[in-house]
């Protein structure tokens, strides 16, 4: 009776000890070279979206200053011609755009000036007398309240007929489709970026149903819910996800932080002057980080929710064959 009592007692030892092994067993492998793969072409695809967005946000920054410089300023052009007092020419033109509203300060540029600026292409020694080189005199305009730039150009073509004014609405124009066109290609580039991410999780899906369809199928036919099946693959993909997004991402924002770190290094070199003119000082500021940081979330948020659906549709195609597989 006591062995028979000791028999009972440890069958259901064994019993309990089955139900919690099978109840800790995972339904999708935690580790496995699928997992692990995955985890690089998500790392992959998030370095390349966060660049993807980190460029688009250097370039709209610098057009943005840029825009800024250019509206600050406007240049009066006097053209030489016979019989004209340039420096009279100058000085009028200037006391014209000073009594505008909306223009801080006017500047000469003198005939030093203008021969340092013809320098590379004209070589030095210049006696500006004998060529007919029109003479500059830049506006410095309040960019919040500009002045009315057609009266300006009226009066100056009754008064100084010789002279023409440059709002450089032109540059500033070209240099505001330019930013569109950037932000547009960026953004299509990283939806790209976004879909070849869905369709990397949704292989990796199948590859994991593949190994674990029986589990699948057994659970599905004695009752499991398809939501509770589709919310383990989700968990396990929510992490794989979230794992490879993080090490891409951060991948990214140090590949920002070195060319900052550097630019502020190598402020008065040759090289960083190209690079600060064109790109500012490589820094994407709050605005890129944060957008790294919520491309981060949303790969790890897509690979879960792509597994999920992919799961359900799993499902719903054992329940009838003659489906199709939607993803």
């Amino acid at each position: 009776m006591i062995e028979r009592m000791r028999d009972y007692a440890l069958g259901l030892a064994d019993a309990a000890r089955d139900r919690k092994r099978l109840k800790q067993t995972p339904i999708v492998p935690q580790r496995n070279v699928a997992g692990t793969a995955l985890a690089c072409v998500i790392a992959i695809m998030t370095f390349l979206s966060c660049l993807t967005f980190g460029g688009v946000t250097l370039v709209s920054n610098s057009a943005s200053e840029w825009q800024t410089q250019i509206a600050r300023e406007a240049t009066i052009q006097i053209k030489p011609s016979r019989g004209l007092d340039i420096d009279k020419a100058i000085t009028d033109a200037s006391a014209i755009a000073s009594s505008f509203t909306g223009v801080l300060s006017t500047r000469v540029v003198d005939e030093q000036a203008m021969g340092r600026l013809l320098e590379p292409w004209l070589g030095s020694g210049l006696d500006l007398d004998e060529l007919p080189v029109p003479r500059l005199v830049v506006l410095s305009i309040d960019h919040q309240s500009p002045p009315d730039f057609a009266a300006i150009r009226e009066r100056l073509s009754r008064e100084v007929p010789a002279a023409s004014i440059d709002d450089h609405r032109t540059w500033v124009d070209r240099l505001v489709a330019m930013a569109r066109s950037t932000v547009l290609i960026g953004l299509t580039v990283l939806m790209l970026m976004l879909s070849a991410t869905t369709l990397a999780v949704v292989f990796a899906t199948r590859g994991a149903m593949a190994g674990n369809g029986h589990i699948i199928e057994v659970l599905h036919f004695v009752g499991a819910q398809g939501r509770f099946i589709a919310a383990q693959f989700g968990r396990h993909f929510l992490a794989t996800g979230f794992k490879g997004a993080t090490a891409g991402g951060a991948a990214a924002m140090l590949v920002f932080g070195l060319f900052s770190w550097w630019s502020s290094r190598n402020m008065a070199t040759p090289e960083a002057d190209q690079a600060a003119a064109l790109f500012g000082n490589f820094s994407i500021g709050t605005t890129g980080y944060l957008g790294a940081f919520v491309i981060i979330l949303v790969i790890a948020i897509l690979a879960a929710a792509t597994s999920h659906l992919t799961v359900l549709s799993y499902l719903r195609q054992i329940e009838d064959p003659n489906r199709d597989f939607d993803l």
